[in-house]
């Protein structure tokens, strides 16, 4: 079992961190009004909160991320189904071969072309439909079938006085704020007296080349 915490806001941690300095009795609730979850750099939709509350409390959860698409109507009875944000971890490109292959198969009627449209300022890429076709249908089988809808499990994993164990999100920052008593103190000890060793190695050499000359 390995560690697996998906990227969040630093200001939010932050914010729970000076929250739980400040009151050490802090319940998780308090802290999800400042962690509401995960902050994706992709963007997408996570959908529920079951599985974040079931990670933060006991350090595993696990709960879906959902690509972010809309319909667009581009008249004469057709409409295009486009992305513009996907699920965490998901290439871009291995996403739309598979669109193509399920178009190309027939697994997923309805697609016409799907092309990638994205610049500078975003991600774009558009799903063509057929004349007619349902495109909230489409939508779904899409979301059936490719990696626009994934799932992804945290586990929270912490060595704790030689141990590995599982922590909710509270306690493991405060079981941070702890552990540098205990465990920083000595190291930066070590640090600063390694540091006069060679500051008394230096002088020491300075002296023995002055007294040469």
């Amino acid at each position: 079992m390995a560690t697996n915490i998906p990227p969040h806001n630093l200001r939010e941690i932050i914010d729970a961190t000076v929250l739980m300095i400040e009151k050490p009795d802090t319940t998780l609730k308090e802290v999800m009004k400042l962690v509401p979850g995960p902050d994706f750099p992709t963007g997408g939709y996570i959908a529920g909160r079951e599985g974040i509350e079931a990670a933060y409390k006991s350090g595993r959860g696990s709960f879906t991320m959902r690509a972010k698409a809309a319909i667009e109507d581009v008249g004469k009875d057709r409409e295009n189904i486009v992305i513009t944000e996907i699920p965490y971890q998901v290439n871009k490109a291995t996403l739309i071969k598979r669109i193509a292959e399920l178009a190309q198969n027939k697994k997923i009627d309805g697609i016409a072309d799907v092309r990638d449209e994205s610049d500078r300022d975003g991600m774009r890429v558009v799903v063509e439909l057929k004349r007619g076709e349902e495109s909230q249908l489409v939508l779904n089988n899409l979301f059936k079938h490719t990696q626009m809808q994934e799932s992804f499990g945290m586990i929270m994993l912490a060595i704790t006085a030689g141990n590995r164990k599982r922590w909710g999100c509270w306690n493991s920052s405060a079981c941070s704020l702890t552990t540098p008593r205990r465990g920083a103190a000595p190291h930066a000890l070590r640090v600063a007296q390694g540091s006069r060793t060679r500051t008394h190695l230096t002088v020491t050499r300075w002296r023995s080349i002055i007294l040469m000359t």
